[in-house]
């Protein structure tokens, strides 16, 4: 699908559904990864992942796509367009939108490496996804030198 189409798409899905017209562009972004779209507040745009009409096909594209629209024309005319505010939840079972869009196999990627640490004093050890300054932190426990261990890989993670 190019993204004129999904802008033809989009711009009749909010005359049927919610009887006002889309001004704004709605784009592709490859860069979304756990979502299926999102709503820009500033511009009004709309941005959806490609993977999940790659993925899942155009009936789940239609539902993020009716989702954002809920966004866009309730934040226009300054009701409640957030997730947890009524009108918002009552305009997505009127239109049919998705609350939550299914996962992509294999998008939420795990952290690839595991640093350890361990406290000079007392032994406690310590293991981080980021990299952290020793000289600049001190053991939560008994505030002793902390001291870089290793780095584990994701290979050597999945295997402990």
């Amino acid at each position: 699908m190019t993204e004129n189409e999904l802008q033809r798409l989009t711009e009749q899905l909010s005359a049927e559904f919610f009887g006002k017209p889309f001004r704004h562009r709605i784009t592709f972004n490859k860069r979304l990864r756990t979502t299926g779209g999102r709503y820009l507040l500033k511009s009004h745009h709309i941005e959806i992942n490609p993977g999940h009409y790659e993925t899942f096909g155009k009936n789940e594209l239609i539902g993020i796509i009716k989702h954002e629209l809920c966004h866009y024309h309730l934040h226009i005319e300054g009701r409640g367009y957030r997730h947890q505010d009524a009108e918002f939840k009552r305009l997505l079972k009127e239109t049919g939108a998705s609350r939550h869009c299914r996962l992509i196999p294999g998008a939420r990627l795990r952290s690839t490496k595991l640093h350890i640490y361990h406290c000079g004093a007392c032994r406690q050890v310590y293991e981080r996804k980021r990299r952290m300054d020793v000289k600049k932190f001190a053991c939560g426990r008994c505030g002793g030198k902390l001291k870089f261990i290793k780095t584990l890989s994701a290979e050597t993670i999945d295997g402990i």
